[in-house]
């Protein structure tokens, strides 16, 4: 059984380079189409191929060096869906051309097989050692897809928290941060870091928060303002929140909340009044 599974290894080594190319020229028009990485340079996607195809072979006879020519499989499977993700291939796209490569080696030597009178338990064999190695390398193809779709979830979600808390330079020294939305622990948190350091950078003297589209203020809500409030004052920064709607004060009021020890308008217009600007001067 060694000795065959061995012949049958060395025939798959031998040949890499045709079967490699066979892959390619197998592919039907649709695969062919979406499959981007065949934008890449003839002679480098064929060495690609081919490792593969060689690796298919050596693992039908590896023994001592098994785990090695596994390890080989994982380094192509990482490489082949890198590549994928740079080049905006589909993960079905790209899983199908791996199991592309199954189909063509049977094909190529499936008459060979028959004149040497195998018997079937040995490509029996040859199926059970080859599939598990390609569902390896469609596993790390699909770690990269991963990888890879959640670093841009997280540069997505990143720059939205950006644009969910924007700082509004109004006249040297003032700046204004609308907030629309919930305000949980983690936005609160965002909220002071953001208003520290653009204080910071900005040379502010004074910061309007205004919450008129926040929809609701609870107790932990009024908590986190008090304490952007209060981060902001060891900063030499005075704040004044603006926007408090009607119906939010009488909850507020109603939930016990005391908002005295902090400076509040009804609206940005009498913010910019109290801090001086926006007056016409009389004549």
């Amino acid at each position: 059984m060694k000795d065959e599974l061995r012949y049958i290894g060395r025939k798959i080594q031998k040949n890499k380079d045709i079967i490699a190319d066979s892959v390619l020229q197998n592919l039907d028009s649709k695969l062919n189409q979406e499959l981007r990485i065949l934008s890449l340079p003839k002679e480098e996607l064929s060495e690609f191929n081919a490792e593969l195809v060689f690796n298919i072979g050596a693992i039908l006879f590896a023994e001592d060096n098994k785990e090695e020519v596994k390890q080989n499989f994982l380094c192509w499977g990482a490489r082949a869906g890198k590549t994928a993700t740079e080049m905006n291939t589909s993960l079905t796209a790209t899983l199908q051309y791996v199991s592309s490569f199954r189909s063509v080696i049977w094909n190529i030597f499936t008459e060979e097989l028959e004149e040497r009178h195998f018997a079937p338990i040995t490509m029996l064999d040859v199926s059970k050692i080859i599939d598990p190695m390609l569902e390896m390398v469609s596993f790390e193809i699909g770690k990269q897809f991963e990888s890879h779709n959640t670093k841009m979830m997280n540069i997505a979600y990143s720059a939205l928290e950006e644009l969910s808390v924007p700082v509004v330079p109004i006249f040297e020294g003032l700046a204004v941060i609308p907030i629309v939305g919930d305000i949980d622990t983690h936005r609160a948190q965002l909220i002071m870091e953001t208003a520290l350091t653009q204080g910071n950078a900005l040379e502010l003297n004074h910061l309007v928060l205004d919450v008129s589209g926040v929809v609701m203020i609870d107790t932990m809500v009024a908590d986190q303002i008090y304490q952007i409030v209060q981060s902001l004052k060891i900063s030499g920064i005075e704040t004044i929140i603006t926007g408090i709607r009607p119906e939010i004060a009488q909850t507020m009021v109603s939930l016990g909340l005391d908002f005295k020890s902090l400076s509040t308008l009804s609206s940005l217009k009498n913010a910019l009044h109290l801090l001086g600007y926006g007056k016409l001067e009389k004549s």
